[in-house]
């Protein structure tokens, strides 16, 4: 079975690959947490936060953006004392302004990340083909970052757009790959 080269590294990543990366995502609590988890990837290696995902996941309430809205300095400190979890003070804080934003906003997140999605997308031929940013993920970024997003910039916003299959970035010759 052939799949794209960074899928084949790890038993962690093979599962992930084959049954979850690329794969259309919507609900309000599952974009949240790849939101949340595409930033706290930043900087460090996407295997890291996998498999550290179900201590996120405990530790984040879920991902209800309901209930991580509400955090206040001492669940920051909580999380911050959490070895389970990447404990980046910074990253943290985002992960709860960005809870407040997804509460008051004018639409639905599923509607509002979606709407970046492009209309033609080319596959790639080899991973050095597959692009770190593109046009949709710099308007993405922009205007989450206008509506008060933060942490969350082109390229993790292309890594979003790949894990939630806005895009399908499997290269041609992956299993995975649709047309």
């Amino acid at each position: 079975m052939v799949r794209c080269p960074w899928g084949e590294s790890t038993p962690d990543y093979i599962a992930y690959h084959d049954n979850e990366w690329g794969v259309p995502l919507h609900g309000v609590a599952e974009l949240y947490e790849r939101m949340c988890l595409e930033s706290f990837q930043s900087g460090l290696s996407w295997i890291t936060i996998l498999r550290k995902r179900e201590n996120f996941r405990r530790a984040f309430a879920g991902f209800e953006p309901e209930v991580v809205a509400g955090y206040g300095d001492a669940d920051v400190a909580r999380l911050l004392g959490d070895a389970g979890i990447v404990r980046n003070r910074a990253k943290i804080n985002a992960a709860v302004r960005n809870a407040q934003v997804i509460l008051g906003l004018d639409v639905d997140l599923d509607e509002l990340l979606w709407s970046f999605a492009p209309s033609l997308h080319v596959r790639p031929v080899t991973i050095a083909d597959v692009p770190a940013v593109t046009l949709e993920s710099k308007a993405m970024a922009k205007e989450l970052k206008r509506r008060g997003f933060t942490f969350l910039g082109p390229t993790t916003c292309y890594a979003l757009m790949q894990a939630t299959g806005m895009v399908d970035d499997h290269i041609a010759g992956c299993f995975r790959a649709q047309g």
